[in-house]
């Protein structure tokens, strides 16, 4: 994390979690009273977006804490629960939504381990299985070597019964949760693609066999994993880089310590592709086989993406054939097409995935 400036709001306290983050993050802290501050700051920048991957903003959340997943009506949603801890990120994947998605984007941390605990404490003891991830507007481990909250997540989550943390990252910052006594209540997630992908369009990130030493010293002390095959880009010799990108997935973990794998080909608002073409004038990932989804989103004509998703899924039956696989954002057609089955009634792919979680982690069994 390399932040040339930091400013964090005049409303929050002095505590053990900030001086801690104050004396990780090399930038003099510069305690404001407005936001219109950062926005300023950030906005007079030839590039915003590269600006605001280098300028913390500690603040606390204005808005609700906890909110279940926006998804959309005209694909399957798979029923996640949102822990909103920050917003942005200090890679530079050049699809990234969230490039598009925050006006002006701003890296912000929202601080206070405390409010956070109350929130969930509401959730907690539910008669309800909840699985609740950090990684929908910003990378949950990208705060792992600068924050605690990390570590005070995976402890408070380690100690009720009915709740499931997934923290999904493109990083290998797992140090300081090895240690940790998470109680099988924590999912430690990867997203996944092929090394060019890497290498071309995810700056900043861990390698693909870093991610995948993490997986393994992660599984070493007993969490449970998920990856993440989103975005899939189609691209001429993809279909053979993805099947090494699973190869290498069973070449250091376990089938059995895999909770689950999402899928979901690359989708983005059209705005996005004036961003990539700016910024990143190297990619031709918008330039692909797409047409306006039901939600607005350009995605790939579905002839592609179901050829895509069958080689990959047969891939994956190969070395795990019974591994809950699920699509993100898909249509019955390609469920289907692709696995042989539709969870089309209301809270059908949530009860799926709610059941392999109680399989795999150390949650309430009588909750389903």
């Amino acid at each position: 994390m390399k932040i040339n400036t930091l400013f964090i709001d005049k409303t929050i306290p002095e505590d053990l979690e900030i001086e801690y983050l104050i004396s990780k993050v090399t930038a003099d802290p510069q305690w404001i009273e407005n936001t219109k501050t950062v926005y300023d700051y950030i906005n007079d920048a030839d590039d915003p977006i590269s600006k605001a991957k280098k300028t913390l903003y500690i603040t606390s959340n204005k808005g609700a804490i906890i909110k279940e997943c926006p998804g959309t009506s005209f694909y399957t949603c798979c029923d996640y629960t949102i822990l909103h801890t920050g917003t942005f990120c200090t890679m530079d994947c050049s699809y990234c939504i969230l490039q598009a998605y925050f006006h002006p984007p701003v890296l912000q941390y929202f601080a206070g381990l405390k409010t956070f605990s109350n929130a969930l404490e509401k959730r907690f003891g539910q008669k309800k299985i909840f699985r609740i991830g950090t990684g929908e507007y910003t990378d949950s481990l990208i705060w792992e070597q600068v924050s605690l909250q990390p570590k005070f997540l995976i402890e408070t989550f380690a100690k009720q019964k009915n709740c499931l943390l997934e923290l999904k990252t493109k990083t290998n910052n797992i140090d300081s949760l090895l240690p940790l006594d998470h109680n099988g209540k924590t999912v430690i997630a990867w997203s996944l693609n092929t090394e060019d992908i890497i290498s071309s369009e995810e700056k900043g990130t861990a390698s693909l066999k870093a991610r995948l030493k993490a997986a393994k010293r992660v599984e070493s002390k007993g969490y449970r994993l998920a990856f993440h095959f989103d975005p899939l880009v189609i691209y001429p010799g993809c279909e053979t880089q993805y099947k090494k990108v699973v190869e290498l997935i069973f070449e250091y973990v376990s089938p059995e310590s895999i909770v689950w794998i999402s899928i979901g080909t690359f989708r983005f608002m059209p705005g996005l592709k004036q961003v990539i073409e700016k910024r990143f004038n190297h990619s031709t990932i918008p330039y692909g086989e797409f047409i306006l989804g039901l939600d607005n989103k350009m995605r790939y004509f579905k002839p592609l993406r179901i050829k895509m998703y069958q080689k990959i899924i047969s891939c994956i039956k190969e070395y795990a054939p019974d591994l809950l696989l699920y699509f993100c954002m898909e249509d019955e057609e390609v469920w289907e097409k692709c696995l042989g089955f539709f969870p089309g009634k209301k809270g059908e792919l949530g009860h799926l995935l709610d059941k392999s979680a109680v399989t795999h982690c150390s949650l309430n069994s009588n909750l389903l």
